[in-house]
């Protein structure tokens, strides 16, 4: 499998975004999200396939630029994911590229959280199956494309995901104890972004 340079999906993004305003937001999270998890295999010593995490990075939010409405339209954000990876496969990315963008959301949605909340997404099982996957999911959580952006801190992410169940509380536990919680000041002071 050849994995896109990073040039190749700036390009991409600066193709797909809408606005100039737009491909600022999604394209400077998406970094942001890569240095975290950079910082997460290091401090870890991961045996994980870098470029390919670097590249779920840096993609998987490229279905964000094609949500109809107002930029963040939060009752259809939830497709992001899978618009993105229809995108991708449009494209001719290989699967393993485009399950970055359909398994990154929340902490994965299963086929039982999409009939139960009657989520606007195929029903399938949208998770996290490997550890690239898992790692792009997870440093996902420690920034938000909000308005302004901002980073989050696991406790914060903690009481938000804990809305969605018990059970997906206690996937986000079982990933801070794995990973670690990234070390957000650094990052937060570089972009300007607070955290919270």
């Amino acid at each position: 499998m050849e994995i896109p340079t990073d040039q190749e999906i700036r390009e991409l993004h600066e193709r797909l975004a809408p606005s100039p305003e737009a491909f600022e937001r999604v394209y400077t999270h998406c970094r942001i999200v890569c240095e975290l998890a950079e910082q997460i295999i290091d401090r870890r010593s991961l045996a994980v396939d870098v470029a390919l995490v670097r590249a779920g990075c840096l993609l998987h939010d490229i279905g964000v630029y094609r949500l109809s409405g107002p930029p963040g339209e939060r009752e259809h954000y939830i497709r992001h994911g899978v618009l993105g990876a229809g995108i991708l496969g449009d494209l001719g990315f290989p699967e393993t590229i485009r399950r970055f963008c359909s398994c990154h959301t929340g902490m994965g949605l299963t086929r039982d959280d999409i009939l139960r909340q009657g989520l606007p997404i195929p029903v399938a099982d949208y998770v996290p199956e490997t550890e690239e996957e898992e790692l792009v999911m997870y440093a996902d959580k420690f920034h938000s494309k909000s308005r302004p952006p901002v980073f989050v801190g696991a406790a914060h992410y903690m009481v938000a995901v804990r809305r969605f169940g018990d059970d997906k509380a206690a996937t986000f536990e079982g990933l801070v104890d794995k990973y670690g919680e990234p070390d957000l000041a650094p990052l937060a002071t570089a972009y300007g972004h607070k955290v919270v």
